[in-house]
């Protein structure tokens, strides 16, 4: 399909559930105004759902690309309004799967070898089917039973196209739409298009896969299956096939006999293990990529797959995130405010005593309530707004993170909704704290950086003495530019007294004229004696006095 007829085919979508509405149309250029008024879709009836059902519908009917751009923003509760999140939420991927057979040249093109010598079993049938792959059911030459993930067929280009064409929407959002520059659309098309890609790399899923596996190995909480490095390339990825129950399929769950609350708190327990442990945290933990292992169902587990969006923290991230986290349980609202100024997220300039006001207007309600009276994200979405006042930035390296946190709120919500997700976390953070302050955390710390130091040891002295070389010719620079600046002050006042000394000397000459009161050829004969006192004056004033043929005489050495 060319960009003209796409670009037509979305034009249709939005005329068809009215986005226009969401412009604002005063802004709009004259003939872009005269379109929309007399438009052919006002003969049709207004559709009466909400602008967020308007919004989810029209995502749905534009194809894959576009409701998995709805997924993505509707975790974007910081930027969207809370009704369209709310329904964008919803999506599905109802894509139509592709042909099976396109699927199986796809893997032999790839892997340099027909189905036949690469599987024992290869299930044309695709097991589910999804916006960017599709899964199908195999078994290899070992009768290992696997799982084979396939990129579907041309579409990087079909995400290049909408892509542009997305970003084209969003500038024309961001123009028109009354919260556009608040919501900032462009910046949210840039991070979908930077995640979508890095899905597109099926090597990369893969090796982020392997990273989890070997951070939880032989797990009671998550179970990561395995990858078969030799049947992988960036369109084709072989996994474990893995047997559990859907994590929403709460009727199965319960037939089963799985203990709701454990899960709960396992869910809990298990990301925050990712992200202050690991580091690694599994960042698109819907429920369609979480099932459960019921096989004991008093300690039941959770199985990962899909790894296609992983996030991570630096060091000092992490333990900023944890001390306001643990200020927060421990409501210590201060302690928050000052933690932000301190890592950068607020400005400097910020008034501690006002944010912290704020901070706690917005947490307080919160605290000893079950997690079936409140939800994280309305108070992840107060925060924002609060924080916005004072003029906190998204944090890039933290919007994984929200995300990921909403939806492990989701889990617990359904499988157990008294779970209390503050007291669950705050042992795991205050137990983290320890053992990373703690005499065994630093002696740890120290041992992990003492070969980069004796690696480094060696080449200190250098360092030293260029360190010192670097001081020495700064300190030189300051005394040289602290000469230019004591010339020009000193030039400066000589030009000052030059000035007001060739004035008051025209005053002087001036008045002994006006004094004196004769023609001009009998000026110097008939000058009376205050006019020679006078004319004496002005000589004077512009005599060279001997300090300032001394300061240029400086300024010349």
């Amino acid at each position: 399909m060319s960009r003209a007829r796409r670009l037509v085919r979305i034009t249709w979508v939005i005329c068809r559930f009215r986005l226009d509405d969401f412009l604002h149309q005063v802004r709009l250029p004259l003939p872009v105004r005269l379109l929309l008024l007399f438009a052919p879709w006002h003969l049709f009836p207004r559709n009466k759902v909400s602008r967020g059902e308007r919004l989810r519908l029209a995502l749905e009917q534009l194809g894959p690309v576009f409701v998995k751009f709805g997924q993505i923003l509707s975790t974007r509760r910081d930027l969207l309004p809370e009704d369209m999140a709310d329904a964008l939420r919803d999506l599905q991927d109802r894509v139509p799967p592709f042909p099976g057979e396109q699927a199986q040249q796809i893997v032999e093109h790839d892997l340099g070898k027909p189905v036949g010598e690469l599987f024992r079993a290869f299930d044309a049938s695709p097991l589910a089917s999804a916006s960017v792959a599709q899964v199908h059911a195999a078994e290899l030459l070992t009768g290992q039973e696997v799982v084979v993930k396939v990129i579907r067929p041309g579409i990087e280009k079909v995400i290049h196209q909408d892509i542009a064409l997305m970003y084209l929407l969003a500038r024309l959002l961001q123009r028109h739409w009354p919260d556009g520059r608040r919501l900032r659309p462009v910046e949210v098309v840039a991070d979908y298009e930077q995640t979508i890609f890095d899905e597109l790399d099926l090597q990369r899923e893969a090796a982020n896969a392997s990273q989890l596996r070997r951070n939880f190995p032989d797990s009671t909480l998550i179970y990561i299956p395995e990858v078969f490095w030799n049947f992988v390339s960036r369109r084709v990825l072989v996994m474990e096939r893995i047997y559990g129950i859907p994590v929403a399929d709460m009727a199965a769950l319960q037939e089963a006999g799985a203990d709701l609350r454990i899960l709960a708190e396992k869910g809990v327990e298990t990301f925050f293990t990712q992200v202050f442990r690991d580091s690694f945290f599994h960042a698109d933990m819907h429920p369609g990529n979480i099932f459960i292992d019921a096989s004991n169902p008093r300690d039941p587990r959770y199985i990962a797959i899909d790894f296609g969006i992983v996030g991570t923290l630096t060091p000092a991230d992490q333990t900023y995130l944890a001390r306001n986290l643990l200020a927060f349980f421990n409501r210590d609202y201060r302690q928050v405010a000052e933690l932000h100024v301190q890592s950068g997220w607020v400005p400097a300039t910020t008034r501690v005593n006002e944010f912290e006001a704020a901070i706690r207007t917005v947490c307080e309600p919160i605290f000893e309530r079950p997690l079936k009276e409140i939800s994280f994200g309305q108070f992840l979405l107060r925060l924002f707004q609060v924080a916005r006042r004072f003029n906190m930035e998204v944090q890039p390296q933290l919007v994984l993170l929200q995300k990921t946190l909403l939806n492990v709120e989701g889990l617990g919500r359904q499988l157990y909704p008294d779970l209390d997700l503050w007291r669950t976390a705050h042992p795991f953070l205050e137990d983290w704290m320890y053992q990373r302050l703690a005499p065994p955390g630093l002696i740890k710390t120290m041992r992990e950086q003492l070969p980069d130091w004796l690696e480094q040891t060696p080449e200190m002295p250098q360092l030293l003495h260029d360190a010192l070389k670097q001081l020495t010719r700064l300190e030189s620079t300051n005394r040289s530019e602290e000469k230019v600046l004591t010339s020009l002050r000193d030039e400066v006042s000589i030009a000052a007294s030059r000035h007001r000394r060739y004035w008051l000397a025209t005053l002087c000459v001036g008045g002994a004229v006006v004094v004196s009161d004769m023609s001009t050829l009998e000026w110097f004969r008939q000058l009376p004696p205050s006019s020679w006192i006078l004319v004496a004056a002005a000589a004077y004033l512009l005599w060279p006095r001997r300090n300032e043929t001394e300061i240029k005489a400086e300024h010349d050495r």
